[in-house]
């Protein structure tokens, strides 16, 4: 009887599962509700924010979460369907988008080299500006001392090389500039946008890389106390030129994004990814208006806006 019993109530088991499956964001009965969730790069963090805001003046019943991450948590939390967006700052890999990662270009900004404003040989350093070449051995270990730069120094003292702990898109755009991945770069690593801005400006000897949101304060326009921009010499001449230092405020530098005059690499667009074909009613509307109205506020927060094509040619993904 108890035999009997336990194969009874297995059948029961069986059959009161047989009809259920695992919902996911994508096949959820309640898709239609007036929640997103949003993960992902630190770049884009701070201008979705602002966009989510002013969305929801318009939209006060539309509830929005967004975490940050790094670019690789976004990408991966909207492949498993665990987020609606994905906050990417970074060219997607044809293994995401074969995995169904769907982009759409929201904005522009770009990485920069920075130091500590308290660095001993900050005016040369300013003056000699940064070769790619030298970029590659710096974030590859081979060049440890400030002399090394730049042999007409005489400031023999340590360099501090920071880069990334996170899977990120501000540390795999500076790695394409100097021709590597990510997971070449060398040197202390730390967690996120905001603790590689924060090793630099505790540290005098230090060089990093971050996203000009982390190092620029929107109320001045100049960078925030401790850090300095080491500026990239394109021409890699060995100086500075006239044409190559647009780096004195925020809004010189963003023009000079806007106008391909700070080079691509480091320079690069910043995407909001949605697992296929964004379906979710919500979620269209939102990613319409930062396409239309949200462009404005760009800008004031240090990002470049799309330009009129290119918003365009977005807006024909979402329809």
């Amino acid at each position: 009887m108890i035999k009997n019993a336990f194969v009874i109530i297995s059948l029961i088991f069986i059959f009161s599962c047989s009809d259920r499956k695992i919902v996911t964001k994508n096949d959820d009965p309640n898709n239609n509700t007036n929640e997103i969730q949003i993960s992902g790069a630190f770049a884009l963090y701070p201008m979705v924010v602002k966009w989510a805001e002013e969305f929801k003046k318009e939209n006060p019943e539309v509830r929005i979460d967004i975490s940050g991450g790094g670019a690789g948590k976004g990408m991966t939390d909207v492949i498993s369907s665990i987020v609606d967006l994905g906050m990417v700052s970074r060219e997607l890999h044809k293994e995401e988008i074969k995995k169904g990662a769907y982009s759409i270009t929201v904005a522009k900004d770009a990485v920069v080299a920075t130091i500590n404003e308290n660095n001993p040989g900050l005016d040369h350093i300013k003056k000699i500006g940064l070769k790619k070449e030298v970029a590659s051995k710096l974030w590859n270990n081979t060049i440890s001392y400030w002399n090394q730069i730049d042999k007409s120094s005489k400031n023999n003292y340590p360099i501090r090389i920071y880069t990334r702990a996170d899977a990120c898109g501000a540390a795999e755009t500076w790695a394409a500039w100097i021709n590597k991945k990510q997971e070449d770069l060398e040197g202390i690593a730390v967690y996120g946008d905001p603790g590689v801005a924060s090793a630099v400006q505790k540290d005098k000897f230090a060089i990093g890389f971050n996203n000009i949101a982390y190092v620029y304060d929107l109320k001045s326009q100049k960078p925030y106390k401790g850090l300095a921009i080491l500026p990239i010499d394109i021409n890699n001449n060995g100086i500075i030129d006239k044409d190559e230092n647009f780096y004195d405020d925020l809004k010189m530098l963003l023009k000079a994004v806007s106008e391909k005059k700070y080079p691509s690499p480091p320079a690069r667009n910043l995407y909001i990814i949605t697992k296929g074909k964004p379906a979710k009613p919500i979620v269209i509307k939102f990613l319409k208006f930062i396409l239309s109205k949200g462009q404005k506020y760009t800008l004031e927060n240090g990002y470049v806006a799309l330009s009129e094509e290119d918003r365009k040619e977005e807006l024909k993904k979402i329809n």
